[in-house]
């Protein structure tokens, strides 16, 4: 039976971060489902802690039942007692991203955020700083929820797993925007239809959707009409789509044209990290120099506007459609898997959980994104997906291979196993590159220096 819920306190770890406005207005928004009194705002950062504090404070008049915001000095003191953990911590910042970019296009290899050497150089700098922050969690909010947006979210869930079970569960707007496209194309309610996705994070596929017993992927592949309206056909090329059988995560992009992908980042005046570090800098600066709160609002909306309007820019001619922008952000998801979680509402979402068999070659504790059913009782996979193909199958098996040979390396800070998730990624084609990659990280990360303080 579904329940309101009141007066619960929901603390954001990398509070400060500029997408917390996000998930403070879909909370607003949704407290006659979940009555959110509190948000705690915790970051290493004081200064984006205070500007994001004014911001949302220009927010609040706008919205309905804002809750109200405390900023916390220290992680023990936002987590203790908490009844719902955000995690969106980036370790680094966005210059760390751009050293995780440029390391690896410096050796002709992608440079992307979660993708390849730069998702794996992102994980070594993060994985001891959310086993800590995990750790944390279990000692003094044992019954909190933890809901897990920090990159890369597939290997962070699994490590946060570690200390909190079941009780972490990862989310990612990426799978649900597909599935809401597709659903809007075919003219049905997403709501209504059995969806048969499998994958790890960012590296997944849509089988089939299926509508009062009737798959209809085939009829949206057969018409170049309708394939041509979904954003990630148009990203990935219809021929390759239609012969896949299949429709991709859009990050798959990375993996089918790495190196037009590679040449397109390489070729343009700056990577998405660079780009981000200009344009988040500007806006703290501008925002935090005592800027009223109206003001500071405004200028996050500016901000907000071209930062979603380039997304994956480099996959793309142009800027994204509206309709591609629009619903289903990690904000709106995270708020609906609290919704059915706390207030017993039902819901089927694509989360990040552990396998426990659904991936037959994978290890039962590997963090896998699939179809899930939410409740008061908690998190548990639909129906078994389709089997994946064998295609897919050894992609997916060689970069979760990757994945936990890093975070291996990263909890014993062993180079000789960093080298080897390198060298094992599908991205990385070469042993003698993937430590050359491991000397390069090493050197331009003090961060990573520190991780990997071993031979």
């Amino acid at each position: 039976m579904v329940g309101y819920v009141a007066d619960m306190r929901i603390a954001i770890l990398g509070g400060g971060g500029f997408r917390v406005p996000l998930v403070y207005s879909a909370l607003a928004r949704a407290h006659d489902r979940v009555g959110t009194t509190e948000v705690v705002l915790q970051d290493t950062d004081p200064a984006r802690l205070r500007t994001m504090a004014a911001v949302l404070d220009g927010m609040a008049a706008d919205l309905p039942h804002p809750p109200s915001v405390t900023v916390a000095a220290d992680l023990d003191s936002a987590v203790a007692g908490i009844d719902v953990v955000f995690s969106a911590i980036r370790v680094g910042g966005t210059h760390g991203r751009t050293v995780d970019e440029r390391v690896a296009l410096g050796l002709g290899l992608l440079g992307q955020e979660t993708i390849g050497a730069g998702g794996l150089a992102y994980a070594l700098r993060t994985v001891p700083v959310m086993d800590h922050v995990a750790a944390r969690i279990a000692a003094l909010a044992p019954q909190a929820w933890t809901i897990n947006f920090t990159n890369p979210a597939g290997i962070i869930t699994e490590v946060m797993r570690t200390h909190l079970g079941d009780r972490v569960v990862g989310i990612c707007d990426t799978p649900i925007g597909l599935v809401r496209r597709v659903a809007r194309t075919l003219g049905v309610d997403h709501a209504d239809a059995v969806v048969d996705y499998v994958g790890l994070n960012h590296l997944g596929w849509l089988h089939a959707l299926t509508v009062d017993g009737v798959d209809r992927l085939p009829e949206l592949l057969a018409d170049d009409g309708l394939l041509g309206s979904i954003e990630e056909a148009r990203t990935l090329g219809l021929d390759w789509v239609r012969a896949l059988g299949a429709i991709p995560n859009e990050y798959l992009y990375y993996y089918y044209y790495a190196r037009e992908a590679a040449a397109r980042i390489t070729g343009a005046e700056q990577t998405r990290g660079e780009f981000l570090d200009a344009q988040q800098s500007a806006f703290y600066a501008r925002a935090g120099t005592g800027t009223e709160a109206v003001a500071a609002r405004t200028a996050w909306d500016e901000t907000l506007h071209e930062r979603e309007a380039t997304y994956m820019a480099e996959a793309r001619e142009g800027e994204r459609e509206q309709a591609d922008v629009e619903g289903g952000g990690y904000h709106e998801v995270a708020v609906d898997l609290m919704a059915a979680l706390l207030a017993g509402e039902r819901a089927s979402m694509i989360l990040d959980i552990a396998n426990n068999g659904i991936i037959p070659t994978l290890p039962d504790d590997a963090v896998i994104e699939v179809p899930c059913r939410v409740d008061s009782s908690g998190v548990a996979p639909l129906v078994p997906p389709s089997p994946l193909g064998l295609d897919e199958l050894g992609l997916v098996t060689a970069v979760k291979a990757a994945d936990r040979l890093l975070i291996e390396a990263a909890r014993t800070g062993s180079r000789e196993l960093a080298w080897r998730a390198f060298a094992v990624h599908p991205l990385v084609d070469s042993v003698d590159l993937a430590r050359r990659l491991v000397d390069g990280y090493v050197a331009a990360s003090p961060q990573i220096a520190a991780v990997l303080h071993t031979e």
